[in-house]
C-alpha cells in the first residue's frame, strides 16, 4: 500500500507565507447602494452635490433679513409684518422685503431676501405681525447648501467598509451604484464517502455522518467577506473528486476542499493537486490542523483542510479567514467594546443620559484616544466620522481629557485610523489621503485646526494661509495652491480683479471664516483699502456676499457653475476641473503640521513620505 508520510512539517509562519503567495484577489465590480451594505469601496467618491442642497432652516420659526433685527431685545422687540409660510417639502413662492418676516418650518427653503432666522421661542404673533424678542446676525439658525456635505468634498476614500452608517452618507448623496473590492469566489468541495448532506437519511450503521464541514466553512467565508460556492458532494473516487474541484478552480478564485488530507493511501487529493498544479505543502506543525494543504489547481488558490470539523475550522479561522478578509479589503475582527482615555474634555448636559458618538485613534505610545465627534443631529456625518458610542450617565457634568471610557463600537471590525488629520479641504489633499492606509479626514478649515492640534486631538493639522511661528517647527510638508476668483467659462462681465467686487454690481460667493481661502481674501482686501487709503470694511460692505460664506472649496466654484454667481473664491485647479474661467489673485501655501508627540506615527511617518514625493517642502 503506497502511502505519503508528513515529512519536514511547515511552520505556521510558512503556512500564512504560502497562502498569501497565492494572491486572492478578485478584482473590482459595481454594485447597487442596496446591495452595497458590508462591502468595500475600491476608489475615493467624491460629492456631486451639496447636502443639504438649499439653505434651510434649522428651527420652526421665521424668515427674515438679520438688519431688521439689530438692536432687538426682550425690551425692545423689531416688529416685523407675516407675509406667508414654507413647510418643509415645498418651494418658497414669495420674496423677503424689509420689515417682513416668513414663518417657517424646520428643514424648509429659506426663501430668497431672508438671511438669518428666528426660533419661535423669541418672537410674538399677532394680528398678523411678529415680534421679536431678539438680534440675529447673517446665517443665525440657517443650514447652508453644502453644510453637511460639500460638492467636491472628499465624501468616502478607498479601503472604507460600507456599514449602514456610509451607506446612510451615499444615499444623502445620490449615489446609485458603488464601485467595491469584488468579494473573493471560494468553491467549498467536501470529500470522504462517510458524507450525507443534511436533508438526507443518516445510515449509522455505515458509519455516515452529517457534513458538517460544508456548511461551517461557507458560513466562514461569508463572514470573512468572500462569497461562497458549495459543490456536490465528493466521495473518496479520484475521478469524481478531481472533475469537482476542476470545476470548482474554473470558476472560483480559491478552493476549499475538507477531509482526504491525511497520509492514507485512500487520501487522493494531495496527488490531484500535484498533477493537475502545484503542491506548496503538505501537513503544518499545528494542532489541531497537521494535515493542511496549500497549492495551486489551473488558475486557482488551494486550500485542503481536515476532515475533522473543529480541526477545519481552526485551520481556516487561523490561516485561511485572514487571506479572504485580505482579498476583500476587510480588516481582522476586533472585540464590540474597547476602552480607552479622553483626548480632551467633552461637555454634557446634566440631567440626561447621553449616547456622546466618538471617533477613536492610536496616541504615540499605542494607547487608544477617544475623542467627541458631533455636529448636530441633522449631520449625516456624525455617523460616518464616528466609530462607536460613550454613555454618559445623567448626573455628569463632563468628561475630563485623560479620562477612561468604554466605547461601545458601531460594529465589531472597527479600528483607529492609520491617520487622523483636520484642516483645509483641498484637492492635492485628497490625492494623498487616497495613498494612506486607512486615514480619517475632518475638513474644519484651517483656523479650527491650529485649536485642536494645539490641544493634542489629531496626528496632523493642515493649514493654509501664514502660520504663527509656534508651529512653524512642527512642519510636516506642504505645497504651493492658485487661489482667485471662480467665473464663468466665457467671462460674460469681463471680471479683472478684486477690485471689480468693490466697484460693481456683482453678486459674490466666499468662503467661511474658518477658511484659509477667505483669509488670504480679507488680507488682499485690506492691500487694495490701503492702497486706496480707505477702511477695510468700506470695501467689505462694497462687495455684495462677502460676509456669507460656504464651507468647502468647490462650492463657491458650484455655485458660479449654477447662475446663481457672478464669481467665487476657489482654486484654479477647481476652476480647470469644472470647465470655468479663473482670475488669479495669488499663490497660497497650505502646510501640513504634525503633532509634535506622534511624528513617529506609522501613519504619520506614510504621510510624510507621500508629501516629499509631490515635492512638498
Amino acid at each position: 500500500m503506497d502511502r505519503k508520510e508528513f515529512r519536514d512539517l511547515a511552520s505556521p509562519a510558512d503556512a500564512r507565507e504560502a497562502i498569501r503567495a497565492l494572491s486572492l484577489g478578485a478584482g473590482t465590480e459595481r454594485v447597487p447602494l442596496a446591495e452595497a451594505r458590508g462591502r468595500v469601496l475600491a476608489e475615493r467618491i467624491d460629492a456631486d452635490l451639496d447636502v443639504p442642497g438649499f439653505d434651510r432652516a434649522s428651527l420652526d420659526g421665521y424668515a427674515l433679513r438679520a438688519r431688521d433685527t439689530f438692536g432687538a431685545d426682550e425690551a425692545d422687540p423689531a416688529d416685523l409684518a407675516v407675509v406667508g409660510e414654507v413647510h418643509a417639502g415645498e418651494e418658497p413662492s414669495l420674496d423677503v422685503g424689509d420689515g417682513e418676516a416668513v414663518e417657517i418650518s424646520t428643514g424648509a427653503v429659506m426663501p430668497p431676501g431672508a438671511d438669518a432666522m428666528v426660533p419661535v421661542e423669541r418672537t410674538d404673533l399677532d394680528d398678523g405681525r411678529v415680534r421679536v424678542r431678539t438680534s440675529v446676525a447673517p446665517g443665525d439658525n440657517v443650514m447652508f447648501a453644502g453644510a453637511d456635505v460639500a460638492a467636491g468634498e472628499r465624501a468616502l476614500g478607498p479601503g472604507t467598509r460600507l456599514t449602514p452608517r456610509e451607506v446612510g452618507l451615499l444615499s444623502a448623496l445620490g449615489v446609485e451604484e458603488v464601485p467595491v473590492r469584488a468579494r473573493p469566489r471560494v468553491g467549498i468541495v467536501s470529500t470522504g464517502d462517510e458524507l450525507v448532506r443534511p436533508g438526507e437519511k443518516l445510515r449509522s450503521e455505515r458509519g455516515e455522518i452529517y457534513d458538517v464541514n460544508s456548511y461551517s466553512i461557507a458560513a466562514g467565508v461569508e463572514d470573512a467577506g468572500g462569497e461562497a460556492v458549495l459543490y456536490p458532494h465528493a466521495g473518496d473516487d479520484r475521478e469524481e473528486m478531481e472533475r469537482l474541484l476542476r470545476e470548482a478552480a474554473d470558476e472560483c478564485d480559491l478552493v476549499l476542499s475538507s477531509g482526504s488530507t491525511s497520509a492514507s493511501a485512500v487520501d487522493v487529493i494531495y496527488r490531484v493537486i500535484e498533477e493537475r498544479g502545484e503542491l506548496l505543502l503538505h501537513g503544518v506543525s499545528v494542532k489541531p490542523g497537521k494535515p493542511m494543504l496549500v497549492g495551486r489547481l489551473d488558475d486557482s488558490a488551494y486550500v485542503g483542510l481536515p476532515g475533522y470539523p473543529v480541526s477545519a475550522m481552526m485551520v481556516f479561522r487561523t490561516f485561511v479567514a485572514p487571506a479572504i478578509r485580505g482579498a476583500a479589503g476587510l480588516p481582522e475582527p476586533a472585540a464590540a467594546t474597547v476602552a480607552g482615555r479622553m483626548a480632551i474634555q467633552a461637555r454634557s448636559e446634566q440631567g440626561r443620559h447621553r449616547l456622546l458618538p466618538v471617533g477613536l485613534l492610536a496616541d504615540g505610545d499605542g494607547g487608544t484616544l477617544v475623542y467627541p465627534v458631533d455636529k448636530g443631529s441633522g449631520a449625516t456625518t456624525t455617523l460616518a466620522e464616528a466609530d462607536g458610542v460613550v454613555e454618559v450617565d445623567a448626573g455628569t457634568d463632563y468628561l475630563e481629557a485623560g479620562e477612561s471610557v468604554d466605547v461601545a463600537l458601531f460594529s465589531a471590525d472597527v479600528r483607529p485610523p492609520t491617520l487622523f488629520g483636520v484642516g483645509e479641504d483641498d484637492p492635492t489633499l485628497n490625492r494623498l489621503l487616497d495613498r494612506l492606509g486607512n486615514p480619517r479626514y475632518l475638513p474644519v478649515g484651517s483656523r479650527p485646526a491650529l485649536r485642536r492640534l494645539r490641544e493634542g486631538v489629531p496626528d496632523v493639522a493642515v493649514v493654509a494661509g501664514p502660520l504663527d511661528r509656534a508651529v512653524e517647527g512642527a512642519k510636516l510638508g506642504g505645497w504651493s495652491r492658485e487661489w482667485g476668483l471662480v467665473v464663468p467659462a466665457d467671462d460674460p462681465d469681463g471680471i479683472g480683479g478684486l477690485a471689480d467686487l468693490v466697484e460693481r454690481d456683482l453678486r459674490f460667493v466666499n468662503r467661511t471664516t474658518d477658511s484659509g481661502l477667505r483669509t488670504s481674501l480679507g488680507n488682499a482686501v485690506a492691500e487694495l483699502a490701503d492702497e486706496r487709503d480707505t477702511e477695510r470694511r468700506a470695501l467689505v460692505a462694497a462687495i455684495d456676499g462677502f460676509d456669507l460664506g460656504l464651507r468647502a472649496h468647490e462650492s463657491p466654484a458650484r455655485r458660479v457653475l449654477a447662475g446663481e454667481a457672478d464669481a467665487g473664491l476657489g482654486l484654479r485647479e477647481t476652476a480647470d476641473r469644472l470647465d470655468l474661467g479663473f482670475v488669479p489673485l495669488g499663490e497660497q501655501r497650505v502646510r501640513v503640521l504634525a503633532n509634535p508627540e506622534r511624528r513617529e506615527k506609522p501613519g504619520v511617518r506614510e504621510l510624510a513620505a507621500a508629501l516629499d514625493e509631490v515635492g512638498g517642502a
